[in-house]
């Protein structure tokens, strides 16, 4: 047991003085008698007094902070990720809120994905340990009141970039007056608005169709190729890499299971079935596919999201340990020895260009060693099904990316540097 060092004394003589002297005389006739007597001596004081409720315990577990952090996590990217990744280094515990879709088109417009899909993509990633469903776009002073006294928060964070409601007050006024707001740097390069206007640069193209399984295949607008304005803006460097890394690699006799596959748009699907891969082994290794062989299977525009922004995505994911950046389509008989590679999992659900006939089965090779296994997959997403509500809806998307535009010019205008993660 710990105790505050000696100072409790001379706090026992000051505030109790007669309980003091007693106890002291009392312990002191006791440890007389019984060491004359029997030879046995009594138990050191602290360990009495402290059952008795005078003097506290030494307490050395410091308050766990619990930190919240909301959004839209629409189309959720790397973005997303790091922006948590952020806040969770602010705290030791992370509380996400994630926006109601009645909020989402009252502040911003119509959003892609449902409510449990975007809540499947926050409650994936890795820094979150808890979810709150349908959180206001505001924090009102209702709403901070939750947070403070039922959800034990301490700080709300937000990004540098500002968070306007549709009056032109910030959403988060209430938090910065109040003195419990702390602020993490935006993710460069990356933002959901960027996202749907790339997918949105390929609809009005007549060659512009789709597959079979529903895979985007055309060619890019010329004019939005011309102009660069959805052409990716993010800049990977090592460190970025190591951030989201584990840092860990298998343990000698560890079952280690291997998944391939473009994960582009990472999405509810996505999470779902790495999640289902994980339950099969003790390591997870998931292979990114180029961009150049995305292309190829998948034909233009794939991928929409290029490979380290993809790789960091899955970087993310709380199931995934590892991963190959620029992984080969065949899975050879060299990369399940280099990685020890246990077994081989595809899900069902995949997509594919029609145009190309006759390949090689990439999974050949461990179908033969018979360490192949097909997962059904959980969910019925695919990344063109995605990209197919955007293009479905495009007016609505497209007004909607010309609000959000504006605010995203006018913040670069008026950016300046903010130092952080």
């Amino acid at each position: 047991m710990h105790y505050e060092s000696n100072s409790w004394i001379w706090e026992g003589v000051y505030y109790y003085p007669h309980l003091f002297g007693g106890l002291m005389l009392t312990a002191a006739l006791l440890g007389l008698s019984t060491s004359y007597f029997t030879g046995l001596g009594v138990p050191h004081l602290p360990f009495l007094w402290s059952d008795l409720g005078i003097f506290p315990k030494k307490t050395n577990g410091k308050k766990r902070i619990r930190v919240y952090m909301d959004g839209c996590f629409d189309l959720m990217h790397y973005g997303h990720a790091n922006a948590l990744r952020q806040a969770k280094a602010l705290g030791d515990e992370l509380v996400v809120g994630v926006v109601s879709d009645e909020e989402i088109v009252a502040n911003k417009g119509p959003p892609v994905l449902s409510m449990e899909e975007r809540l499947a993509l926050v409650s994936g990633l890795k820094w979150v340990d808890e979810v709150i469903a349908n959180a206001p776009y505001e924090i009102t002073e209702k709403f901070m009141d939750t947070l403070f006294n039922e959800h034990k928060i301490d700080y709300i964070i937000h990004g540098d970039d500002p968070c306007l409601l549709p009056d032109g007050t910030d959403a988060y006024a209430l938090a910065k007056k109040v003195g419990r707001y702390k602020q993490i740097k935006r993710t460069e390069g990356v933002s959901s608005t960027d996202i749907v206007g790339r997918i949105l640069s390929y609809v009005r193209v007549p060659e512009v169709s789709q597959d079979h399984n529903g895979s985007l295949c055309g060619e890019p607008h010329k004019e939005s190729q011309s102009k660069g304005a959805h052409v990716s803006q993010f800049l990977p460097t090592s460190r970025r890499i190591v951030q989201f890394s584990n840092g860990k690699g298998p343990a000698p006799n560890a079952r280690v299971v291997y998944i391939d596959g473009a994960f582009d748009l990472f999405h509810a699907g996505h999470v779902e079935i790495l999640k289902s891969a994980r339950q099969l082994g003790d390591f997870l290794l998931v292979g990114i596919h180029t961009d150049q062989i995305v292309s190829e299977h998948r034909g233009n525009p794939n991928p929409i999201m290029h490979l380290h922004e993809r790789s960091l995505s899955v970087l993310a994911c709380r199931y995934v340990d590892e991963v190959i950046i620029g992984a080969p389509w065949e899975v050879t008989t060299d990369m399940i020895t280099t990685f020890n590679i246990s077994l081989v999992v595809h899900g069902t659900v995949a997509e594919s260009n029609p145009l190309l006939t006759g390949e090689n089965d990439p999974y050949k090779v461990p179908k033969s060693l018979g360490i192949f296994r097909l997962l059904e997959s959980p969910k019925n997403i695919t990344t063109s099904s995605l990209a197919q509500r955007i293009m479905a809806n495009h007016e609505a998307y497209l007004k909607r990316n010309a609000k959000k535009a504006e605010s995203e010019k006018k913040y670069y205008a008026q950016k300046k540097y903010v130092s952080g993660d």
